[in-house]
């Protein structure tokens, strides 16, 4: 066929597509804007109310999100705006929130999305018991859970937790010093068949009667992280060899009544452990000091 020509005479060029007029679902959200950053996402629906709604529809199926992609302060409103419209979530990261996440603006986005199984709440001290009951209620899916940091976690909510969670494998619980031994203890026995990644740090409460418990009944840990439990002693390492078949890695330092005999044993099977053995220290400051490091050889 021929090109249609103007009343002139001159060839007149096809229309342009525009990007709107692309499929939406067939092409625009999966292959378009899959591989849009968020934050520029946001920029995008200012430009019309096609735009808005094409955004709009990509938020609502997302499967994933985190805080931290769309800037360093995202506000309470647009966290609402850009989760309104999410039922599909598997994965969800508010640490970002920190500051001002209240039970108010996380309850009802746990409600819109029971398949949650990844959910990272670091920091969030504005936070209750009310929102891990929520949580622990509302995702029996959940296998990855951040609190560090949260001081408002204490027995009565993690046992709510430990009772609610049957698919329950990565915990973080890094300066939650409201948690005792006995705390420990109930998540040990309630879930610890299924653990696999446990940080118990920066607790003064944590002592071997914890970690003698995790060891005894967590045969699939391969990540335990102690730092700065200042109670945590040799017993409990010692059990951890024991018992602990698949641990890969432990984290010690700061706990001063952990000796180097407990931890050989693990040295041994290969488990990377974050302190040197004293042999290695002693060797690198003597490397440190003047007219030594000629004569010291590091691989003794």
């Amino acid at each position: 066929t021929e090109s249609p020509m103007e009343p002139s005479g001159v060839e007149r060029e096809p229309a342009g597509v525009r990007l709107l007029d692309l499929p939406w679902e067939d092409v625009l959200l999966p292959h378009v804007l899959s591989r849009v950053p968020l934050r520029q996402l946001l920029r995008l629906q200012r430009v019309s109310r096609a735009f808005r709604a094409l955004v709009q529809l990509h938020l609502a199926g997302l499967r994933r999100f985190d805080a931290a992609q769309v800037g360093p302060h995202i506000p309470r409103a647009a966290l609402a705006r850009l989760l309104r419209d999410a039922e599909g979530l598997q994965a969800l990261a508010l640490a970002q929130c920190h500051e001002w996440l209240s039970d108010a603006d996380l309850l009802p986005v746990l409600a819109r999305n029971p398949q949650l199984r990844s959910v990272a709440l670091a920091g969030c001290g504005q936070l209750s018991r009310r929102a891990l009951g929520a949580l622990a209620e509302g995702c029996p899916r959940l296998r990855r859970l951040s609190l560090a940091h949260c001081d408002w976690v204490d027995g009565l909510a993690l046992r709510g937790l430990a009772d609610r969670c049957p698919a329950l494998e990565e915990l973080d619980l890094t300066a939650c010093r409201q948690l005792k031994d006995e705390a420990i203890v109930y998540l040990a026995r309630r879930r610890g068949g299924g653990l696999r990644s446990l940080s118990l740090a920066v607790n003064a409460n944590v002592g071997d009667t914890s970690v003698q418990e995790l060891a005894r009944n967590c045969p699939r840990l391969e990540h335990l992280d102690l730092t700065g439990c200042l109670r945590v002693g040799s017993d409990g390492i010692r059990t951890l060899a024991e018992y602990c078949p698949m641990l890969r890695s432990l984290r010690v330092r700061h706990c001063h009544h952990v000796a180097e005999p407990s931890l050989s044993r693990l040295r041994k099977r290969g488990v990377d452990i974050d302190v040197e053995p004293p042999l290695h220290q002693a060797l690198v400051l003597l490397q440190d000091m003047a007219g030594f490091a000629p004569f010291v050889n590091l691989q003794v």
